[in-house]
């Protein structure tokens, strides 16, 4: 597993665990399990689609960065077409990036504050899906994050999932596969584990004794 996450991040940031993992790896499950201990679980995913949804607050500048071209009549961001740009040309998702990725902090930052502020437990969970790819292309990303979490499974398993949940073809969940950080790059990232191989009853007990965890490790970090 990686090393463990610096001790504090700049003074009054909410104490904050990444969640992520592959296509079909659990993610979702995850968070809606840490949400039964009342913890404030924020989906970066989420909070892009808004951004990127009519009226959303990045369609002005992706506009003004992509062209009109990339919006669609209904006022958002034509995401097919926005996928086969950056896929097509890399040096694009680095355009896209600088102007989702501080949108998006600051609206995790607000929620995190709001939940805390509201009574939730001391630390909050953000998911990204693409955590490590993100820190791969930025080491700051992992400076963001207190602990990193792994939702982890066998590609076997997330080929099957992502087969049976999206109806793609094999070749297809797997070219997907291909353009996201192995397995192998995940579990090197990772502070903390979590199996999902097996079936759902096996999540709640290692989430259950995740949060303890947590809780313990974000008191500390309060009280220092």
């Amino acid at each position: 597993m990686g090393t463990t996450a610096p001790a504090r991040n700049d003074a009054g940031e909410p104490y904050t665990v990444g969640l992520t993992g592959g296509i079909g790896s659990g993610k979702s499950t995850v968070g809606v399990e840490f949400e039964k201990h009342g913890v404030a679980v924020i989906d970066s995913d989420a909070i892009a689609h808004a951004l990127t949804a009519p009226g959303g607050a990045a369609i002005e500048p992706i506009r003004a960065a992509f062209g009109a071209a990339f919006i669609g009549a209904d006022g958002a961001m034509d995401r097919a077409r926005m996928r086969d740009r950056v896929f097509q040309h890399p040096e694009e998702r680095a355009r896209l990036e600088a102007i989702l990725h501080p949108l998006i902090r600051v609206e995790t930052e607000s929620r995190a504050r709001a939940a805390l502020a509201a009574g939730a437990p001391p630390y909050v969970i953000l998911m990204i899906p693409l955590l490590v790819e993100a820190a791969r292309r930025d080491a700051h990303w992992r400076t963001r994050f207190r602990r990193i979490a792994v939702v982890d499974c066998s590609e076997a398993t997330q080929v099957r999932r992502v087969m049976a949940r999206n109806g793609y073809t094999e070749p297809a969940v797997r070219r997907i596969l291909e353009a996201q950080a192995t397995r192998a790059e995940r579990l090197a990232a990772a502070d903390d584990v979590i199996d999902n191989d097996g079936g759902t009853e096996a999540i709640g007990p290692q989430v259950a004794r995740l949060h303890q965890q947590y809780l313990r490790l974000a008191g500390a970090s309060r009280a220092a």
